[in-house]
């Protein structure tokens, strides 16, 4: 690939998971260089603010696109009485402040005078609207938590970097291992990715800190 047909620069975090890796590769196909960082290769901590920062210095911006692939499930609560305060650290600080410190450290890369995106993967049973069944305490919250932080992330950069777009992104259930345990119909990891990738692309920097699915539909809050 010459250097004149690369679509922009992206950043992929988590690119060896399920979904990282299909959305790296989509990226690629796309014409996008990537650079892809993982804790299972690169030691990459998302929980670890001097890991993300040692992380992204040495990444040279402007970067067109960052995605956040990382997360934890963990054992899902039935009941609140199998909650407890280990397992929602653990749960908030992969999949909240992971996202929110990656953003923070990499909030100096995204360009202010053309677009950019930031997204990272929520899930829809973080929505307190969507909320019908209760359960899974730790991680319902832990996304919902995300979702707050991008949104307010979305309204203080978008006051210096105008055509930015951020958004907390559902992907469906997706055939990795992360999902090996449920029984239900998947999504392939690369229709995933392009699904999220085509939500991503078509959204505009006025639903940016929104909360959408994979088919682009916005999820309450």
């Amino acid at each position: 690939m010459t250097e004149d047909k690369v679509a922009g620069q992206a950043i992929v975090i988590g690119d060896t998971g399920g979904i990282g890796a299909a959305i790296r590769a989509e990226l690629e196909t796309r014409g996008f260089a990537v650079t892809g960082v993982s804790r299972s290769r690169d030691g990459f901590d998302v929980t670890d603010e001097r890991s993300v920062e040692a992380g992204l210095r040495g990444i040279a911006g402007p970067v067109d696109l960052i995605f956040v692939a990382s997360g934890a499930l963990g054992t899902p609560e039935k009941a609140l009485s199998q909650l407890t305060p280990e397992e929602m650290q653990t749960q908030f600080a992969v999949n909240a402040m992971g996202p929110a410190l990656v953003l923070k450290h990499a909030a100096g890369l995204l360009p202010r005078d053309r677009p950019a995106r930031f997204a990272a993967l929520s899930a829809r049973v973080g929505s307190i609207g969507d909320n019908g069944l209760g359960g899974w305490y730790s991680y319902r919250t832990s996304k919902a938590a995300l979702n707050q932080l991008l949104h307010g992330a979305a309204i203080e950069l978008g006051r210096s970097h105008k055509q930015l777009v951020i958004a907390a992104l559902h992907p469906g259930t997706v055939d990795t291992p992360f999902t090996a345990d449920y029984p239900r119909d998947k999504l392939a990891p690369e229709d995933a990715a392009r699904r999220l990738l085509d939500v991503l692309d078509g959204l505009t920097p006025a639903q940016s800190g929104g909360f959408y699915d994979h088919a682009g539909k916005e999820i309450p809050w």
